[in-house]
């Protein structure tokens, strides 16, 4: 089939790059030269395991413009994939869709179309969508002599879709060729069969799996779960509320283990072996950021007011993540007792590890807090510290080119983001560079008794205490 993805954000990218390699022709549209430069030169403009890889394999079907007039009039589906960013209020800003939508309807061509809403909206965004379309398909039609008469775009040509995205960064590709389900959302039977028909290779597994993102042993096929448009737009933000409920709760049951003397990882083992409850998304820590949680949950908020109601529990839950950011700082003051003057390194910036996205990130957020109480604040991380230079240019940070260097006289070190190679450092030759040995583990990533070992005063977050270490203390 030939598609188009108008953006190449996160989303867009990696939907392209997943169906091209699945055989269909793909046409990525976007407005940003300076991308569209990286993209044809088959490199990626976002950091993500594995995707130049795919991009390499997939090139043959897979083409990048900045015209809809390239991409649009041929395609039989065509996915909005562009940013929608949250406003003050927590809706998101639709500027980005609604002139998506308008491009697309501007350059239709004359065969069916499915117009499919990738990009996370608000409910009831495919009427809107679709209403836009059609709009913008009249106003190009009454302006052009070669489609006189035509200035109605019927529904045999038109059908608009939901299909919600459940992709993690960092394994955006694993999840899109091996995904849990695949959820579309349609009021036309046809736009249906026109997006299984779409996703079947990844439905049937009837693709070769890449040898970097291997097939998971015993998948054979994936579940097609079709609804109408809004149950598919409502689903979307009721799984990302959902995840980030798991995440608030257990933290705040460590805030109470800590206080109790109990150990929230014994805790979260106890109660996520019950199936009913499971293991993922209750680990306890610095708690969620990125790009989907924040914004989703404050947009399904926002919409819940439209119809006058509250959601008290999602609202709780956020309320919960944002306060463990200032906990980190309340867990520096208890050890350091002054933060004016000190040295406080991070270790990691972006949200989460094998990415680059700082959207929401708590390690930026914590560091205004230090910086905001005259602490001196340092930081590194394996591939986010330049976009960090570049997007928050008025952060008065000393960026450090290796973890030793953060760790150099400082007062204490706070692991922000759980990179793998943090858990591999000569922490023993760090705790010796330090002025005062103290380490805040805001992940309960690294082996505490171990890092105790080596003479550090190990703070995690809802663990009971460990007897109190020697920690090296100049001047």
């Amino acid at each position: 089939m030939k598609v188009a993805v108008i953006g190449t954000g996160y989303v867009g990218i990696t939907t392209g790059v997943t169906l091209a390699y699945a055989g269909h022709h793909v046409t990525c549209v976007d407005v940003n030269p300076a991308k569209l430069a990286l993209l044809k030169a088959g490199k990626a403009p976002i950091y993500e395991p594995g995707l130049e890889e795919l991009m390499a394999l997939a090139a043959e079907r897979l083409a990048f413009t900045d015209s809809y007039a390239e991409a649009v009039p041929e395609a039989d589906v065509i996915f909005i994939a562009v940013g929608t960013p949250p406003l003050p209020d927590g809706n998101p800003d639709l500027q980005y869709l609604q002139a998506a939508a308008a491009g697309i309807g501007e350059h239709l061509g004359d065969h069916f179309t499915v117009v499919v809403n990738k990009s996370t909206v608000p409910i009831g965004s495919g009427n809107w969508v679709e209403a836009l379309v059609h709009e913008a398909f009249e106003a190009s039609s009454r302006g052009d002599s070669r489609v006189a008469g035509r200035s109605k775009l019927s529904q045999e040509r038109l059908a608009v879709a939901s299909n919600p995205e459940f992709l993690r960064e960092g394994s955006a590709l694993h999840d899109s060729l091996y995904p849990d389900r695949v959820v579309v959302g349609a009021e036309d039977q046809r736009a249906l069969e026109t997006l299984y028909t779409l996703y079947r290779p990844i439905l049937e597994q009837t693709f070769t799996a890449p040898s970097f993102i291997p097939r998971p042993e015993g998948l054979q096929a994936v579940p097609f779960i079709a609804t109408d448009l809004t149950s598919a737009e409502l689903i979307k933000y009721s799984a990302n509320a959902f995840l980030a409920l798991k995440i608030s709760f257990i933290n705040e049951i460590a805030n109470l283990a800590e206080r109790v003397g109990a150990d929230v990882t014994q805790i979260a083992k106890g109660i996520g072996l019950d199936a009913r409850i499971g293991t993922r998304f209750l680990q306890a820590g610095i708690g969620w950021g990125g790009s989907c949680f924040g914004k989703d949950t404050a947009a399904l908020v926002a919409t819940a007011q439209d119809y006058g109601l509250s959601m008290p529990i999602v609202e709780a839950a956020r309320e919960v993540n944002y306060r463990q950011r200032e906990r980190i700082v309340e867990k520096l003051l208890a050890e350091l007792k002054i933060l004016k003057g000190r040295t406080i390194g991070l270790l990691g910036l972006a949200f989460k590890p094998n990415t680059d996205d700082l959207r929401d990130a708590p390690a930026l957020d914590i560091a205004r807090r230090l910086l905001e109480r005259g602490a001196r604040v340092r930081v590194h991380d394996p591939v986010a510290m330049e976009n960090t230079r570049r997007e928050h240019p008025h952060l008065a940070l000393s960026y450090c080119e290796t973890p030793e260097q953060v760790a150099e006289e400082a007062d204490a070190l706070v692991l922000v983001t759980e990179w793998a190679v943090y858990r591999e450092l000569p922490w023993e030759s760090i705790a010796r560079r330090m002025r005062r040995a103290v380490l805040v583990d805001g992940r309960n990533f690294l082996d505490r008794s171990q890092m105790a070992g080596l003479g550090f005063r190990y703070v995690g977050i809802g663990l009971n205490p460990l007897e109190p270490q020697p920690v090296r203390v100049e001047g």
